[in-house]
């Protein structure tokens, strides 16, 4: 017999949820490992917010593999309460619920997600005391003193390329240590899934130089850019058949819904979405063609396709969690509420 480590990943029950993981070793013939082989698990979930001492434990319900060797694996968890309902932190579940609705309508989704590489809680690239030269050097920049963490950056990308996860770019963003990368999938479940994931292999890769990943939306204060996790998708029918008017009314059912996205777009949003370095303020909605200003932007090449394209929504914070996201965008642009 041989054995193989799976590395099981749940998120936890704090408001901005944080990934857990732990290892359980198999001993099995079983050397190509399938979803379905995995067994289900537990953990003590009074160490997570998500139980009482005197009430435990909570099930770790295997649903998507990621396979980088053929000795470990990683396995991303729904968190279920011990009789098998969903837990209440568990937004997935909430979101398999309209698996109909977002598979009928075809979703593509495009997740671009910012972050700082941090050391001790400070960006690197920041001195002790005052600022670095402001921004306007650092986007899509080469050199040690402009981008800063790109090995980090890099290696991270090829991981999660050789682990199944479609990155589709990463760049150096506006300040220093700041980057983003681009995780794209046409399954709806698959793309909110690959996203936590990503975040927990960013997260990996910077813990194995000793530095640490900070998804907050403003890290820096003062005349920096927040962090967001802009948010891509489209339809079938955007895609293929749209027009002018389709684009309008998924436009004015945001714009009516506006304060229900903002309660599910992440945490501390309100210190990004001030009006400023590239944002619309918190408590208005627009929208616009190429517009980053705009709490949601229309691509250039929309129009000039006849209106059939994607929309970015800019509003969702880098800390967002994109089961909730995924949800709201969904209900709204299929006029659900």
């Amino acid at each position: 017999m041989e054995n193989i480590s799976i590395e099981y990943v749940w998120l936890d029950g704090h408001d901005t949820q944080n990934l857990r993981s732990k290892i359980k070793v198999l001993y099995t013939n079983n050397l190509k490992l399938k979803l379905e082989d995995v067994p289900e698990w537990n953990f003590d979930g009074s160490s997570t917010k998500q139980a009482p001492g005197d009430d435990s434990e909570c099930l770790l319900s295997p649903v998507r593999l990621y396979s980088f060797t053929i000795g470990h694996h990683y396995v991303l968890c729904e968190v279920l309460n011990s009789d098998g309902t969903p837990h209440v932190s568990n937004s997935r579940a909430t979101l398999r619920d309209l698996e109909d609705n977002f598979n009928e309508a075809g979703f593509w989704w495009g997740f671009e997600q910012e972050y700082f590489i941090t050391k001790d809680k400070s960006p690197i690239g920041f001195p002790e005391t005052g600022y670095p030269d402001p921004q306007g050097k650092y986007y899509c920049s080469v050199g040690g003193s402009n981008a800063i963490g790109r090995d980090i950056a890099t290696r991270h990308l090829y991981n999660c390329l050789n682990l199944g996860i479609k990155l589709t770019g990463i760049n150096a963003e506006v300040a220093p240590s700041q980057w983003e990368y681009q995780c794209f999938a046409e399954d709806t479940l698959k793309a909110c899934d690959d996203l936590w994931m990503s975040r927990y292999f960013l997260l990996k890769a910077a813990e194995k130089e000793g530095l640490d990943i900070d998804f907050s939306p403003k890290p820096v204060k003062g005349d920096w850019n927040g962090s967001g996790c802009h948010t891509n998708f489209s339809t079938r029918d955007m895609r293929d058949r749209g027009g002018y008017n389709l684009f309008n009314d998924i436009m004015e059912n945001m714009g009516e819904n506006h304060d229900k996205h903002i309660s599910e777009y992440g945490k501390d949003n309100n210190q990004r979405l001030t009006g400023e370095h590239e944002t619309q303020k918190i408590d208005t909605f627009s929208w616009g063609i190429a517009d980053r200003g705009a709490s949601v932007r229309v691509p250039s090449s929309v129009p000039k396709s006849d209106w059939c394209g994607y929309l970015e929504d800019r509003r969702p914070a880098s800390n967002c969690d994109p089961y909730r996201v995924a949800k709201a965008i969904v209900e709204t642009s299929l006029f659900l509420r």
